[in-house]
């Protein structure tokens, strides 16, 4: 499960990766979700640069930079409460608290692993729409790479209570990363139950980030 869901993340390393560098002390606009999307983006990119000798001398540093730059702009929760779709109803307040814990540091884990095989490809983003009565809208972003198809991608964000925007899925070529690990860990919770699901993240939380060898694989 750890790795099928690197495929999904690539693409966002590659958005994360492929923009103009920012200030580090960059404010982000959270309440216009289009601005954050490239916001956030830059400032990832930035700090990745920033650290490139903590991270060379200790892979597991993406993980810190992935928390600090990242997720404050993903809402977990609710991707984690989608992800359990109709055993939500079914699960105490005590394991949806660790469930919730336990897929953000699955996704953490995942998103550094999945910083490790960067290339400097190219972004464009398109235009937003009129978002000022919208409740969840779609950021369309194109990776562009020489000698290759484009790569569409679809980041859904909502907003909040506050009028703070946060993403909360990404879709790539059609794709949904929440529908995809929805149907996977709602299989794993009724064949093993969610204390066992529970208890699996948090193994994968605690895998080391492994940075790829020259051939491509990674590095045991």
């Amino acid at each position: 499960m750890f790795k099928s869901l690197s495929r999904f993340l690539l693409p966002l390393v590659m958005l994360c990766t492929a923009t103009t560098a920012m200030a580090a002390d960059t404010v982000i606009d959270n309440k216009d979700p289009y601005a954050l999307v490239k916001a956030v983006a830059n400032k990832t990119f930035d700090r990745f640069h920033q650290d490139k000798a903590l991270i060379d001398a200790d892979p597991d540093h993406l993980k810190i930079i992935v928390r600090e730059e990242l997720m404050p702009y993903i809402d977990y929760k609710y991707a984690s409460y989608k992800v359990l779709g109709q055993y939500l109803k079914d699960s105490s307040e005590d394991q949806r608290n660790r469930f919730v814990t336990a897929f953000e540091g699955y996704l953490v884990s995942t998103y550094a692993q999945a910083f490790t095989e960067y290339t400097n490809q190219k972004v464009e983003f398109f235009p937003g729409v009129d978002f000022r009565n919208e409740k969840i809208v779609d950021v369309n972003v194109q990776i562009i790479e020489a000698g290759r198809p484009p790569i569409k991608l679809l980041f859904k964000a909502r907003r909040l209570k506050d009028d703070s925007w946060k993403a909360f899925d990404l879709v790539a070529e059609g794709v949904s990363l929440l529908s995809s690990k929805q149907s996977e860990i709602s299989n794993l919770i009724r064949q093993q139950g969610i204390d066992a699901v529970i208890t699996m993240l948090d193994e994968r939380t605690k895998d080391k980030i492994t940075k790829p060898t020259k051939s491509g694989k990674l590095a045991s």
